[in-house]
């Protein structure tokens, strides 16, 4: 664990790791840490600039996850509604300063990437740990049974409203946490390390199983059964590997729907995301957001309405089809591939979408797995959410995108068991 703190390089570089790692650790808290870090950085970058140590800055690495904000400014040109286009900006403005980061300042993320992650994984791990100490104390202060740990109050967002964070993007961290754990664990040889990596593992399991983000576990289950042993294992080891987690995650799932309240989140509740009514329903469902924004699509599906443009277009057509809570809330239409489709139309979409094959190709011809679980999660959440619409969606898109394309793995270790 020394090697997390202790790095050996120049001062300049050293300050740099700290702050990276400062930054890893703050993306489950408030953003306000996330931004001052990331303005302490910019500034420490700038103040030991080198000409001679600036990597090509305008070249495919730089241009991927810039793209997004590329479509957004693009489409400021026709929106309909410019302030609301200029706070998209403004939000999505780190997307461009990470690459920028990473260009000028001379820290070579590939050496220091593993105890990185290490950390980051360290520190989601603690977060989780935490929220299960509050909700134990909580239950114990009001005189609840145990089994309340288990009920509404203490999942999904309730069990992320101590840190103030959304139960998706805080379940995506922890994903990245527990499958980088997991190729850990695979390597390890020494039984007490095992043994640790394995009770984080259990730890951040537990936490996305109470956070419910049934997009974020269905990722996971898929790339723990399929991805990991493809990129980490070879031979037989990757049959008996898929065989054995399959078998476990099956057993998990059915012990975790037997519970009344985890059956109602990740199945009864799909059930009503997936109707296409709202009669009788507080929330309105998913599926008939997404028809009414299809409605606007089909209206201006070449180039859309511009930046800024969903939110004001949706309400009124939300209030129109009675979806009365999307209206009070200004909720947006919770399809990212949507919501390109109605701020910057087909060509919008499809710009980011090569995005997401770009890197899905890098991902794979550098064997990188949490590279290639990144994308994997950013491509299934954003059926359900306007990841790149939330500060903290956003700053989770713009940082590991970024670090996970300049953090350059040539190869994963194959290993034999």
């Amino acid at each position: 664990m020394r090697e997390l703190f202790f790095i050996r390089d120049n001062l300049a570089n050293k300050i740099s790791y700290y702050h990276v790692l400062l930054f890893m650790a703050s993306l489950p808290f408030d953003r306000f840490y996330s931004h001052l870090i990331l303005i302490s950085l910019i500034v420490h970058t700038l103040i030991h600039f080198k000409r001679e140590a600036v990597q090509p800055v305008f070249n495919l690495r730089m241009l991927m996850p810039v793209s997004v904000l590329l479509i957004t400014i693009g489409s400021t040109i026709y929106s309909i509604n410019r302030a609301d286009a200029y706070n998209e900006w403004s939000k999505q403005i780190t997307v461009l300063l990470f690459p920028l980061v990473f260009c000028v300042n001379p820290l070579d993320l590939r050496k220091c990437r593993a105890s990185l992650l290490l950390a980051f994984s360290l520190v989601c791990t603690a977060t989780v740990t935490y929220l299960y100490l509050d909700a134990i104390w909580s239950v114990r202060y009001y005189g609840l049974p145990v089994s309340s740990l288990f009920s509404y109050a203490f999942t999904n967002h309730n069990f992320a409203s101590p840190i103030d964070m959304h139960a998706t993007y805080l379940s995506m961290q922890l994903a990245i946490a527990l499958i980088y754990l997991f190729s850990v664990l695979i390597k390890e040889r020494g039984f007490y390390d095992r043994l640790f990596y394995l009770a984080c593992i259990g730890i951040l399991s537990a936490g996305l199983v109470q956070l419910g983000a049934k997009s974020v576990c269905f990722c996971v289950l898929l790339i723990v059964i399929t991805a990991v042993p493809w990129f980490l294992l070879k031979g037989s080891a990757r049959w008996k590997f898929m065989l054995i987690t399959a078998s476990i995650s099956l057993l998990s799932l059915l012990l975790v729907v037997k519970q009344r309240t985890f059956r109602e989140r990740y199945i009864n509740d799909l059930r009503l995301d997936l109707s296409t009514t709202s009669t009788g329903l507080v929330e309105d469902p998913r599926v008939a957001r997404w028809y009414a924004a299809g409605e606007l699509v089909a209206r201006s599906p070449l180039i859309g309405y511009g930046a800024g443009s969903e939110i004001a277009l949706l309400r009124p057509l939300f209030f129109d089809k009675k979806f009365y809570n999307s209206y009070l809330h200004r909720l947006n239409a919770h399809n990212q591939y949507l919501s390109f489709l109605i701020k910057s139309g087909v060509i919008g979409l499809l710009a980011y979408m090569v995005t997401l094959i770009a890197g899905f190709r890098l991902a794979l011809r550098r064997k990188d797995l949490l590279f290639f679980l990144f994308l994997v999660l950013v491509t299934f959440v954003s059926i359900s959410e306007n990841i790149l619409d939330v500060d903290k969606g956003i700053l989770f898109y713009a940082f590991f995108f970024s670090f996970f394309v300049y953090a350059t793995e040539r190869s994963s270790e194959i290993v034999e068991i």
